[in-house]
This record gives C-alpha cells, sequence and structure tokens, in this order.
C-alpha cells in the first residue's frame, strides 16, 4: 500500500494549558480552532485541535486532568511551517506577544532560513521563508 499524497495528518502532543496554547495557536499564529472538549469526563482527555479551516493537518492538543503528563519537547521537535515569504514582523509581534519566545535553532540551517520558536508548552514551531519542495531535501 502507498501512501497518498493527500492523507490527513495529526499532530498530536500533550499541553499543559489548553487555554494558554489556544492564545497562542489561534490569536498568535491565526490558526482555527476545529474541535475542542472541555467538559472534564472521567478517564478521557480534554482536547484542543487547531489547524488551517481547509488543511490537510491539524495539531492536536491534550490535557488530562486527572493525571497530567508534563510536555517534554527537545529541540529538534519542530513543527515547520513553509511560508514561501519572508517572515512577517506583525506575526511574529502576535506570536511573542502570546506565549511564544523566540530561540536559536538547534539546526542552524533554520536559522538562515526561517525564524524558531517555542510555544507555551516548549515545542518549537519555525516559520520558515521557503516553500516546500520535495526535490529540495535532497539538496539540504
Amino acid at each position: 500500500m502507498m501512501i497518498d499524497a493527500s492523507i490527513r495528518i495529526r499532530i498530536a502532543r500533550p499541553s499543559r494549558d489548553l487555554a494558554t496554547a489556544e492564545t497562542f495557536y489561534v490569536q498568535g499564529l491565526g490558526l482555527n480552532v476545529l474541535w475542542r472538549t472541555t467538559e472534564h469526563v472521567p478517564g478521557e482527555h480534554d482536547l484542543l485541535m487547531v489547524g488551517p479551516a481547509d488543511g490537510a493537518w491539524h495539531l492536536e492538543l491534550t490535557h488530562d486532568p486527572d493525571a497530567p503528563l508534563e510536555p517534554t519537547p527537545t529541540v529538534d521537535d519542530l513543527l515547520v511551517l513553509y511560508l514561501a515569504a519572508p517572515i512577517d514582523q506583525p506575526l511574529l509581534d502576535r506570536l511573542l506577544s502570546t506565549g511564544g519566545i523566540r530561540v536559536p535553532s538547534h539546526n542552524p540551517y533554520w536559522d538562515a532560513h526561517g525564524v524558531t520558536l517555542t510555544d507555551p508548552d516548549g515545542y518549537r514551531l519555525v516559520l520558515s521563508a521557503r516553500s516546500w519542495n520535495p526535490g529540495m531535501v535532497s539538496q539540504q
């Protein structure tokens, strides 16, 4: 079986505080809330799904109030967004004002081609000024 290029992708990870994460990803980055559950149901997680309205991917942030997980990101856990344009200063300002922290990238490639920030849970978001081109992978 081949994986089709149009397959939907969900990236899931724990969050300390879904409201703070929502502020960062929705007000800061400009993603949409696609789904949310916040009514505590014993044995179930609270969750927030954010992404582009018609996108083929979304980010699922979870919080288990009964047994919360501490996020454990490394410097190489990246969510890379290929913007295909210079990084917009108002976007960067919004991300910084909603809990993001600009950090140097572990891989200097990302500093040369974009901006790296940590989200409120410490996961890294890279805004790349480049566009995605599958052929460029072999050129890096």
